[in-house]
C-alpha cells in the first residue's frame, strides 16, 4: 500500500494536482499512473478523501490533466490495495468497512495468527529472531522521526507479516497479509487511538516469549496484542467521513 504523503498543495488554474503525482514528474511531463496512485493513496489514508466518495473518472482526469483510461488504471492500482471498489454501472468508490467487517477481519487475524506464532516457535532460528528484532528497531526508529501515522501503521502490520513469512508457510502468509493490509486501512481510515510505542514494545516482548519456547504463552500473547489493537478502533466513525468536493479534497 502507498502511504507516502504529497507535498504541499497549491491549486493550480491548469496542469495536473499538486503533490506526489507532480512532484515524482519533471517541470511540463504528465504524472505516471503510478504516481497518480499514490497521490490518491495519499489523500485516502490521510482523510481528505472520505470513505464512500465517489471517485468521478472525468473529475480526476481533469485534475491530473490526464485521459480516463489512465485514471482508470490508477483506480485498479488502489483496488488491489482495498482502497477502493467498484460497483458495475456506478463507479467507484473509497472504501468504507463497516464495523462487522471490521470485527470478522480482526476474527479472522487471530485465528490465522495463533497457528502462525505455533509454526514460528517449532522453526525458529537465530537468524529468524534477528530478523525481527531488526524490524522492531525500525519501528523505534520511526517513533523517533517524522514518519507519518500511516507509515508507523504500516511497520507495525509488517512484523506479522515477516512472523508469517519466517514460518515458510505460503498460504498462511498470503492470507495474513491481505488481512494485516486490510486491518491498517480500517486504522488508518478510522482513527486508531493505537500507541505505537505500545505495539512495538509488545511485539519485543511477544519476541522473549518465543526465543523461551513457551509456544502457549506466546499464542495467548499475541490473541492479547490483537484483540488490544481490535479495542483501540474509533469504529462509531464509521460512515461519519466528512464528504469534500472530491477536486477540492484533492488541493488540500
Amino acid at each position: 500500500m502507498v502511504t507516502r504523503r504529497s507535498s504541499a498543495h497549491t491549486a493550480p488554474s491548469t496542469g495536473p494536482a499538486p503533490g506526489a503525482a507532480s512532484a515524482s514528474e519533471g517541470a511540463g511531463s504528465a504524472p505516471t499512473v503510478e504516481s497518480i496512485a499514490q497521490d490518491l493513496a495519499a489523500a485516502i489514508v490521510e482523510r481528505r478523501i472520505a470513505p464512500g466518495t465517489w471517485l468521478r473518472e472525468e473529475a480526476l482526469g481533469r485534475v491530473y490533466a490526464v485521459s480516463r483510461t489512465k485514471v482508470r488504471a490508477a483506480l485498479v492500482m488502489l483496488a488491489k490495495d482495498k482502497l477502493v471498489h467498484t460497483v458495475p454501472d456506478k463507479g467507484t468508490f473509497v472504501c468504507q468497512p463497516t464495523v462487522e467487517e471490521a470485527r470478522e477481519i480482526f476474527s479472522a487475524r487471530r485465528l490465522i495468527e495463533s497457528e502462525i506464532v505455533r509454526l514460528f516457535v517449532a522453526r525458529a532460528t537465530r537468524a529468524d529472531f534477528d530478523r525481527l528484532r531488526q524490524h522492531v528497531r525500525m519501528e523505534r526508529s520511526s517513533l523517533k522521526g517524522l514518519a507519518l501515522g500511516a507509515v508507523r501503521e504500516q511497520l507495525l502490520g509488517d512484523f506479522h507479516v515477516a512472523l508469517a513469512e519466517l514460518t515458510g508457510h505460503h498460504i498462511l502468509t498470503e492470507i495474513v497479509t491481505e488481512l494485516v493490509g486490510r486491518s491498517s486501512l480500517i486504522a488508518m481510515l478510522y482513527q486508531s487511538h493505537n500507541d505505537a510505542h505500545c505495539a512495538t514494545d509488545e511485539h519485543e516482548q511477544f519476541l522473549r516469549l518465543c526465543e523461551e519456547k513457551n509456544t502457549d504463552a506466546a499464542v495467548a500473547y499475541m490473541m492479547d496484542h490483537l484483540s488490544r489493537l481490535e479495542a483501540s478502533l474509533d469504529l462509531q466513525q464509521v460512515g461519519a467521513g466528512r464528504q469534500l468536493d472530491l477536486v477540492k479534497a484533492l488541493m488540500m
